[in-house]
């Protein structure tokens, strides 16, 4: 489901430095982009394998930032196109927006999430490691290829709680521990008490990232536009997956809540 705010694919005229782009997210701002294929979600943890030369360009930029100044960039998720630069492929196949053929705009998702670098290593040899957490949701409004790497005129998202979402909470809850407790059956595994959080909008984006679902899926639940609605999306999904489970029994070895590093 693609509903970003964004219409054709726009190159502005100038671009400002990374590091200015990357301190705030106040309104409409411009964010260093790094496109992915999967969603990242508020308040979860990404480990990032940083290679490619665009994207090194990019973590250069923000160590290059204040000590004190926040390292974000923008995680936003592929639509139709690759990770990782091809060889010998039509269309765009170097340059910032290499993998995303000639429409990047159209590429990419219209929604994704201010990250915030931390621990961030260089490898011997070059390249980088570094976590990416999720700060808040953002919605893209025009992309920037002139670059060594993609940025984006992009609009900050507000969290909205909707009507219901306290409500919902400890029916999800409920219907995630089954979901769970399947995943584990099906593998023949131990399933460890956990603790859920209270806050409807923090239980909606953790189960958006530890249920298994492709990348579709989990965009839809970046996008919806409250808290309510996507714990309802959740519980549906939940209760779906639970049921298939029981009918299929054989499962990837997925664990969950926890993000696979992602090697750009």
């Amino acid at each position: 489901m693609h509903t970003g705010a964004a219409g054709a694919w726009s190159v502005p005229r100038s671009r400002p430095a990374a590091g200015r782009a990357a301190l705030t997210l106040l309104g409409v701002t411009r964010l260093p982009l790094f496109p992915l294929g999967a969603a990242l979600f508020p308040g979860l943890v990404l480990p990032l394998n940083v290679f490619e030369e665009r994207y090194r360009a990019l973590v250069r930029d923000l160590l290059a930032l204040p000590e004190d100044a926040p390292r974000r960039f923008g995680v936003i998720a592929i639509r139709n196109g690759l990770e990782v630069a091809p060889t010998g492929q039509e269309g765009r196949a170097t340059g910032p927006a290499a993998g995303l053929g000639d429409e990047p705009m159209e590429a990419l998702y219209g929604y994704g999430c201010v990250a915030d670098a931390a621990g961030i290593a260089e490898r011997e040899g070059g390249g980088y490691e570094l976590v990416a957490t999720g700060v808040t949701r953002f919605s893209l409004l025009s992309l920037d290829v002139s670059g060594e790497y993609l940025t984006g005129e992009v609009e900050e998202v507000p969290e909205r709680t909707g009507t219901g979402a306290g409500a919902l909470v400890p029916e999800v809850t409920r219907a995630f521990t089954a979901y769970q407790k399947r995943l584990a059956g099906a593998r023949e595994r131990t399933l460890s008490a956990q603790e859920f959080p209270d806050d409807p909008t923090v239980l909606s984006y953790l189960v958006a990232a530890a249920v298994i679902a492709e990348t579709p899926v989990k965009q839809g639940l970046l996008e919806t536009p409250d808290t309510a609605a996507r714990l309802g999306a959740e519980l549906r999904l939940l209760r779906r997956e639970s049921a298939l489970i029981d009918k299929l029994p054989s499962l990837p070895a997925v664990d969950l809540a926890q993000q696979a590093v992602s090697a750009n």
